[in-house]
């Protein structure tokens, strides 16, 4: 009896301590999940640092309620912010890996990693100019007297259109990064089969390679709608009018001047983090596979 415990400790305690580590792990990594979740349920009397590890007298959702309504237009300037950002972002990527993998040209060794630089500048060095050159662009659109109601479709300053505008742009040098790869592990067979059918090179990736990359645009539509959703910024500095700002700015302005409602603003941050949430929860299977398709291919 004791050699056989013996030998079910030496076969399964490896494991067991493995994860009951990772248990631990789990919990002290989500422990501010616990306190941004009670304290959101608590009246505001109730929520302070003293009491912050405390379950709610009685939980509510009136910090919920509140939280929502003061969000609920920032929340419609997001979606229109990165859901547009998001597509345009995805398929200018998929279109650049696609030329760049498949079809070489003079100077595209050299093309290729001055695109990946754009990765590495920081968003603060760029503001400035950045800020220039989309307030030239409103005056470019008010000296051709645009109408206003297309005036924002403009990618000017202190609209939505010009802050999709610089997601785009920085998102190309991710998004190319991650199709270029996944195209390269498809057998260029495919490719040369459908130039002798006399495809021509738009037949070819919309026929041909477009299908195939479902997995990548998964992968990087997933991390594009998480990074635009998320950044505050460019959110912040480049809309000008409260109105039309994001809702990571509005969760920022929950703050009173005078009082901060915690149980509000952990809350609002519950109701902001929702959306990506939901995102990984119900299409993180889709992330992992579309990671692990270029690798597994060929």
């Amino acid at each position: 009896m004791k050699a056989a415990r013996r030998h079910w400790w030496l076969r399964h305690g490896s494991r067991l301590g493995i994860y009951l580590a990772l248990l631990a792990a789990s919990a002290f990594y989500l422990l501010p999940v616990y306190v941004l979740v009670v304290t959101s349920l608590k009246p505001y009397a109730e929520a302070n640092l003293a009491g912050m590890w405390h379950l709610p007298s009685a939980p509510s959702l009136e910090s919920f309620l509140r939280a929502f309504e003061q969000l609920r237009p920032h929340f419609r300037n997001s979606l229109y912010l990165t859901i547009p950002a998001t597509l345009l972002s995805s398929l200018l990527g998929s279109i650049n890996g696609y030329v760049l993998s498949k079809w070489r040209f003079r100077g595209s060794e050299v093309l290729f990693p001055i695109m990946l630089f754009g990765m590495f500048i920081p968003y603060q060095s760029v503001l400035i100019p950045l800020v220039q050159v989309l307030q030239k662009v409103n005056a470019v659109a008010e000296a051709m007297r645009i109408p206003a109601a297309l005036r924002g479709l403009v990618p000017g300053y202190g609209s939505i259109a010009g802050l999709a505008f610089v997601h785009i742009v920085y998102g190309i040098p991710i998004t190319t990064l991650i199709f270029r790869n996944y195209y390269a592990t498809v057998p260029n067979e495919l490719v040369e089969a459908a130039k002798i059918d006399g495809a021509n090179i738009f037949k070819v990736y919309r026929w041909v390679l477009f299908p195939l990359s479902m997995p990548a645009f998964a992968v990087v539509m997933i991390w594009q709608f998480t990074s635009i959703w998320n950044e505050f910024l460019f959110a912040l500095v480049l809309t000008q009018n409260p109105a039309i700002r994001p809702v990571t700015v509005a969760l920022y302005n929950l703050a009173g001047s005078y009082i901060v409602e915690w149980n509000v603003q952990m809350a609002g941050a519950l109701l902001a983090a929702m959306p990506t949430l939901l995102v990984y929860i119900f299409l993180g299977r889709f992330f992992m596979r579309g990671l692990l398709a270029g690798a597994l291919k060929g």
